[in-house]
């Protein structure tokens, strides 16, 4: 997809995870042996949030992050956001996805008033968007002054001794993988590529300093092969619109290495018939709509 322009490769994904969607979730357990079921707790932990409060969940697929949020701070409001209907239909089916308010968008341009939101989370987002900075400049806009935001998605794999180890699970085990589970080993070839093109962990945490977010840091997972990041919106009202604190240098804590800290639009509803709305998302990202559970 690297050779694609942006709007091509944004709907491109987009008909990858529509295919993939009613698999997705049994591919992430195996793909990671469970241990995405422990990230997500810990995203969920680090987004510290006040009883009622309300919760952004970008590119929520199928509301794993959601869930998990409710399990944590059953008082809160958690909004489900995805720029792919049939990923959030499949979430919907869910016995406890009336509990959570579905919202079809483009994360580059979202339909949310700014501040409102105590934190911003999300899981395997990152990598797939076409411009991360003007992601992460939606996430600052829409967070409450001291509002966290927090990411999981995958890194760049260290050059370890593990290294071929890994390379050998996401070239070979997990396309096959793919192939059998859902029949389409080309998303599942995605994966591995996408994550070799995306940033080091390092290079991510940068781009959430120059997004305005002070406290930054992240904690490397699974071999160096995924990471949490976080920040901060600073408690100054004004805010910081460009760059945290350029000349801020990243300390590391007792952990192995493996752990950084920088030390410093009105909705649209619509129903399930009305998909075809939801999928013009990615082809106009002014189009938003939100969709609230029935009664």
């Amino acid at each position: 997809m690297s050779n694609l322009d942006a709007a091509e490769r944004s709907r491109s994904v987009q008909r990858m995870f529509a295919r993939i969607a009613p698999s997705y979730d049994l591919m992430n357990r195996l793909m990671t042996f469970g241990q995405d079921v422990r990230w997500r707790r810990e995203v969920v932990q680090r987004a510290a949030l006040p009883t009622r409060g309300l919760l952004l969940d970008l590119g929520a697929g199928t509301g794993d992050l959601s869930q998990e949020a409710l399990r944590h701070y059953p008082a809160s409001h958690p909004i489900a956001v995805d720029f792919t209907f049939t990923m959030m239909q499949v979430g919907r089916r869910r016995p406890d996805a009336f509990r959570v308010d579905w919202s079809a968008a483009d994360g580059l341009c979202l339909p949310f008033p700014s501040g409102r939101f105590d934190a911003v989370i999300s899981g395997f987002l990152l990598r797939n968007v076409v411009d991360i900075q003007q992601v992460l400049a939606e996430s600052y806009r829409l967070l409450k002054p001291g509002g966290r935001m927090v990411a999981l998605d995958t890194t760049r794999p260290s050059q370890t001794p593990l290294f071929p180890l890994i390379d050998f699970h996401l070239h070979y085990i997990i396309p096959i993988l793919g192939a059998v589970i859902t029949g389409d080993r080309e998303a599942y070839t995605y994966l591995p590529d996408s994550m070799e093109d995306f940033l080091g962990a390092e290079q991510l945490a940068v781009h959430i300093q120059k997004a305005g977010f002070v406290d930054v840091g992240f904690r490397r997972l699974m071999f160096d092969s995924v990471a949490i990041h976080w920040g901060r919106k600073s408690d100054n009202r004004a805010g910081r619109s460009r760059f945290a604190n350029p000349g801020s240098k990243p300390t590391r804590e007792a952990d192995g290495g493996n752990h950084l800290v920088w030390q410093q639009a009105s909705p649209v509803f619509f129903s399930d018939s009305q998909s075809q709305h939801a999928e013009d998302v990615t082809r106009n990202p002014q189009v938003a709509s939100v969709i609230y559970p029935e009664s």
